[in-house]
């Protein structure tokens, strides 16, 4: 798996990827729109940004599971 989190064309720096694979990983793959804004702002990203590095990450990691990019009928 890359470890990029799928996010080649988002410049970020070490730390700001770090908060966001530790939220994915022990957090949630989906936060909602409070939790979002949460870690953006410990990132500081926007939410856009954030929840685009989400999207991005969820692909990723659900290709790596074999599973359909998109998420589907399956729950992650």
């Amino acid at each position: 798996m890359a470890s990029d989190g799928g996010t080649k064309d988002m410049k970020l720096a070490e730390d700001q990827l770090k908060v966001l694979e530790e939220n994915f990983r022990k957090v949630t793959k989906h936060p909602d729109e409070a939790t979002l804004m949460l870690i953006a702002a410990e990132c500081g990203l926007s939410e856009q940004e954030t929840a685009k590095w989400f999207r991005l990450r969820n692909a990723q990691w659900r290709q790596s599971e074999g599973l359909p990019a998109e998420l589907g009928s399956v729950k992650d």
